[in-house]
């Protein structure tokens, strides 16, 4: 079976056709053995990739992508994992028109190529979602039903911990903090993302501002631990800050792994997500 790795910012995503997994048995338990970093290929995620099935007709699409995490769990969705299966597509030359729609658990995301070059580095802009605040859509379990989530104490292995939460695309908690050497934020972000009041577990971003239109981050990733980026995360860390009054409409956000820039556009509520994807290489899982 055949795989391309790509990585978004150090994100990384092996990306394959569904049509070549015939004969590999449970996706979850191969998803988990090719992700290991020492046994498999080694990925923060899987991307795969198919022909739409149609059985939405409003929701009109290209291709289909499917997002694993490396513990065989299913994701709703992948800013960085989806614009590397994007890249994916133009690189095996499977599609060549501009934009290109994804159907994801999440909805159809609009693709637009900015830049590509010969050595396997794209750059798109992508539509991804508008951001739910409500407290039940996030999910979250609070004791009475919020409108939006902002400032909640969220009691954390015996403390308090102001928390902005969100779904964009999936469970988002938002932490802003002055310095992330002054806190450990893996053993809270480990804390949040498996809560008893996320019963979906949930994505953590740690967020640092810089100013009204630049935030630095670091992303604790359900089913994934620490990431050097996140696309969805670094949105939904755009938004918290934006509901925090915080930030602009338009920001740019460092993460680890690089920068990349994050609208939500006030005409219509979309957010949207320019980043790019670089192929890294090929190869063939021989593995039963």
């Amino acid at each position: 079976m055949r795989f391309v790795k790509l990585h978004g910012y150090g994100n990384d995503y092996i990306v394959i056709e569904e049509e070549s997994l015939v004969g590999v048995g449970r996706i979850h338990e191969f998803v988990r053995q090719i992700c290991d970093r020492h046994f498999g290929a080694g990925a923060d995620g899987v991307a795969l990739i198919s022909r739409p099935h149609g059985d939405e007709p409003g929701d009109f699409s290209d291709f289909a992508v499917r997002i694993f995490n490396p513990d065989g769990s299913e994701a709703a969705m992948s800013g960085n994992g989806s614009r590397c299966a994007a890249a994916y597509l133009y690189f095996r030359q499977l599609w060549s028109q501009d934009p290109l729609r994804l159907a994801t658990r999440a909805g159809v995301k609009t693709y637009r190529l900015r830049e590509a070059n010969d050595a396997g580095n794209y750059c798109f802009e992508a539509e991804i979602g508008r951001p739910l605040f409500e407290s039940a859509a996030i999910p979250m379990l609070t004791a009475q039903a919020f409108e939006r989530v902002i400032d909640y104490p969220l009691a954390v292995e015996g403390e308090n911990i102001s928390v902005t939460a969100l779904q964009m695309c999936n469970p988002n908690c938002c932490v802003f903090v002055d310095d992330f050497d002054r806190i450990n934020w893996r053993r809270i972000g480990r804390a949040i993302e498996t809560h008893a009041q996320f019963p979906e577990k949930t994505n953590v971003e740690f967020i640092r501002v810089l100013n009204r239109s630049h935030i630095e981050v670091r992303i604790w990733e359900r089913g994934v631990g620490e990431t050097l980026s996140s696309g969805t995360g670094s949105c939904a860390a755009v938004v918290a800050a934006i509901i925090n009054n915080v930030a602009e409409r338009r920001v740019r956000v460092t993460t680890p792994g690089g920068d990349l820039q994050v609208e939500w556009r006030e005409i219509d509520g979309e957010v949207v997500l320019i980043g790019t994807a670089e192929v890294i290489y090929r190869g063939e899982w021989i593995k039963s």
